[in-house]
């Protein structure tokens, strides 16, 4: 497979969360997703423990339990509100939000057919912890799963950052057959993209978010 050719500011700008343009009839190469994993290992992590692994789905009918236990959170778990200043910035560009939206709809009606799920999961719960032990925790995977997705982009796959409400409770460490001091971070399906040509998103100005010395 032929890397991309991307420079480091198209890499970053371009890696959207791919949803309609997943090619659920593509299968993808088990040494695609290797090399996507051995580049999330080299991010940094907290006192370099390496706590994270990645449980990687293939199995049609084990992706169909996980799209399962998706649709049943879905249905069964009401969504957070949203602060009003959030839905403001979500909503400045309203054709994007749209897009969004139907988006997430197209991708759990389809879920089932991704040819890939990646489930990176990190050992240490942080159900019962304070804030500092939480960013410890979570700033030693995160970055790492954000290089895998960074190295998909790189070789034509598309990757999209899934939360699902149940899939973090008992069910879904039964379903993966996970120990109990790990969690589930993100349900991240993978597939080819339909087309390479992806452009950077319509955010809120810069000027917006960035604050110098104080708030």
């Amino acid at each position: 497979m032929t890397v991309l050719s991307l420079s480091s500011d198209e890499l970053l700008g371009t890696t959207r969360a791919v949803r309609f343009r997943l090619d659920l009839g593509r299968e993808v190469d088990r040494g695609l997703i290797e090399e996507c994993v051995e580049l999330a290992l080299q991010a940094p992590n907290g006192r370099n423990r390496q706590r994270w692994s990645f449980v990687v789905v293939t199995d049609p009918e084990r992706r169909q339990a996980v799209a399962d236990l998706v649709w049943k959170g879905l249905r069964e778990v009401p969504g957070t509100p949203v602060p009003a200043a959030d839905a403001a910035r979500a909503w400045a560009n309203p054709r994007s939000m749209q897009r969004v939206m139907a988006g997430a709809g197209y991708l759990f009606d389809h879920l089932h057919e991704v040819p890939v799920h990646v489930i990176p999961c990190i050992a240490g719960r942080t159900d019962a912890v304070g804030v500092p032990e939480q960013a410890r925790t979570w700033g030693s995977v995160l970055p790492a799963v954000w290089s895998f997705m960074l190295a998909a982009r790189a070789r034509g796959l598309g990757t999209t950052w899934t939360t699902p409400d149940l899939f973090y409770g008992p069910e879904g460490t039964r379903l993966l057959g996970l120990p109990a001091d790990v969690m589930p971070v993100a349900l991240i399906p993978l597939a080819h993209t339909i087309g390479t040509d992806f452009k950077r998103g319509p955010r809120v100005p810069s000027s917006e978010v960035l604050h110098w010395d104080t708030w």
